[in-house]
């Protein structure tokens, strides 16, 4: 690739997985998109904005921190999410 060719990268896949991941986590928790958005001061559409599976939403690393951090979990689970374990 030379130095004026921009790489294209498909996180679909990944963004979709995340959001499977935070709703995953959340009813662990046993809350709901409104609660966990509220803690993390975003709001419902923005959380189900994320977690809905047909729909590709950016999160910021702050979010993603944030959610971690009120679901009581490490961000990398979020990250590495794999239901069984």
């Amino acid at each position: 690739m030379s130095k004026t060719q921009v790489a294209r990268f498909d996180n679909e896949e990944r963004y979709r997985e995340l959001g499977y991941a935070i709703a995953y986590y959340r009813k662990r928790r046993g809350m709901t998109q409104e609660q966990l958005a509220g803690h993390i001061g975003i709001s419902r559409q923005h959380m189900g904005g994320i977690e809905a599976p047909n729909m590709v939403r950016a999160v910021s690393l702050e979010v993603l921190f944030n959610i971690a951090t009120v679901l009581e979990i490490e961000p990398y689970m979020l990250l590495k999410f794999n239901p069984e374990k």
